[in-house]
């Protein structure tokens, strides 16, 4: 993840000289795409009128996924030219994804298909991608269109989202006598403390030393809070979120008391990443906090997939929610010859290829596509999955300026780290002091940067 951190700060440099080289001409390159799009109809409203075999052209295909483009993709490939079998399909995978194509956004040569980067300033989005229709009709059927959207324009679609919940080992769990799903704070200690007396598993693996997996933690803290406008609603009028009874004390309360009593890893200093996918798929590892992209991974880590699966974190509140994050979005260069074969792609993506759960661990944007078989058993269950709300119009990126400010890092992993450090005698500090500290910085923070608001 911090090396993710990286390329995005490198990027942003980048960023600057394509948007300043960019910007002067907008205005033509705007004038370029309305003779592109000439009709009655734009085209995102009058591609599908054609039958599929009348849809023919050439189209390259970006992608982030070099694991996976010389395999799967090329399955689907197979499985799109059955439907449409006059478009030529040939897939470029990217490394580095956000650093190697913003150089290429100043020209017209990003693929006709590619997913969108999060480097491009939302305003800038309609330089460079078509549109794909109204966010007010495209809300009815899609999840997380909104984040990219430019006056009431949709310019891209998620090709995943994704959750945050416990990645578990059924088997562990069964050994040790756990029954059922423990949906309380007190319910997931007594099973820790089962899979502990009862198993030589690990009860719950940190990954502290590779850093970036307790960032995971912070996007379970809706499920603590049991609300959906705790982020950018609730938390945005609270100058000391991180006290006592607070989502954010109560959340990392279970983090430090898992530590303190002996139920993580026995030397977290030494945790590694990848061999932990393969310790959970054969039963050393009990559990783990982790977003659902984990999920194929340590299902795949091993021969025991079956045994693998995710439930919600823990929570008091009424309701279980799930809270919904997108993904990249799947977009299509604006300068694309073939914008009809663009477009049977992006659709036969999000509808029929499978990606969002098969490969990205998460559920499919599109709201006709089902829920994955064991997230609609919780959600008979009651488990809701749901987007955020989204923060007022004149707050929108306040949270990530005071969180900036304060350097709490809600979403990097310095601060946690140091709650295992001292939950397990490292540190002198108690997690009140501790969360004393995060309210003092926050809140300084928080009169900073209202007072330049």
């Amino acid at each position: 993840m911090s090396k993710k951190l990286l390329v995005f700060f490198a990027s942003m440099l980048i960023v600057l000289g394509i948007i300043a080289g960019c910007s002067s001409d907008s205005e033509d390159t705007s004038n370029d795409n309305s003779e592109d799009t000439s009709s009655d109809a734009p085209l995102y409203e009058n591609w599908k009128e054609k039958d599929p075999e009348e849809i023919e052209g050439d189209l390259t295909i970006i992608t982030h996924r070099t694991d996976i483009v010389d395999s799967v993709y090329q399955d689907y490939k197979e499985q799109f030219n059955e439907k449409y079998p006059n478009v030529n399909v040939e897939f470029e995978a990217l490394t580095d994804y956000g650093g190697e194509i913003m150089p290429r956004m100043n020209t017209q040569d990003y693929g006709d298909v590619q997913y969108l980067p999060i480097e491009v300033p939302i305003e800038d989005i309609p330089n460079f991608f078509e549109p794909m229709g109204k966010l007010d009709e495209m809300k009815e059927n899609y999840l997380g269109v909104e984040e990219r959207a430019v006056d009431n324009t949709v310019y891209g679609i998620p090709i995943a989202v994704t959750y945050t919940g416990i990645i578990y080992n059924k088997a562990v769990f069964e050994e040790a006598g756990v029954e059922g799903i423990p949906t309380t704070t007190e319910e997931f200690m007594d099973a820790m403390q089962k899979i502990k007396d009862n198993t030589d598993a690990v009860p719950l693996y940190t990954n502290y030393a590779d850093g970036w997996p307790l960032t995971q933690w912070e996007g379970a803290v809706t499920t603590t809070a049991g609300s959906v406008d705790y982020y950018n609603v609730d938390m945005l009028d609270d100058p000391t979120p991180f006290d006592e009874g607070d989502p954010h004390y109560e959340h990392y309360k279970l983090m430090y008391d898992l530590a303190e009593q002996g139920l993580i890893e026995e030397d977290p200093l030494t945790t590694d990443w990848e061999s932990s996918k393969v310790r959970m798929n054969n039963g050393e590892i009990a559990t783990m906090v982790l977003g659902s992209w984990a999920l194929e991974q340590v299902q795949g880590a091993g021969e025991n997939a079956d045994n693998i699966a995710i439930m919600p974190y823990p929570t008091e509140a009424e309701s279980t929610i799930f809270s919904l994050g997108a993904d990249l979005n799947i977009s299509i260069n604006k300068h694309s010859e073939n914008k009809e074969a663009a477009f049977a792609w992006v659709d036969w993506f999000i509808h029929e290829s499978g990606y969002s759960v098969e490969q990205a661990g998460g559920i499919s944007a599109s709201k006709d596509v089902p829920l994955p078989e064991a997230l609609e058993a919780g959600e008979e269950q009651g488990w809701e999955f749901s987007m955020l709300t989204p923060s007022p119009e004149g707050k929108k990126g306040l949270l990530d300026e005071i969180d900036k400010e304060s350097e709490v890092g809600l979403w990097l992993e310095p601060r946690k780290q140091i709650l295992i450090e001292a939950a397990i005698g490292n540190r002198d500090d108690s997690f009140d002091d501790l969360m004393n500290k995060w309210n003092e910085d926050w809140s300084a923070a928080y009169e900073k940067v209202a007072n330049e608001e």
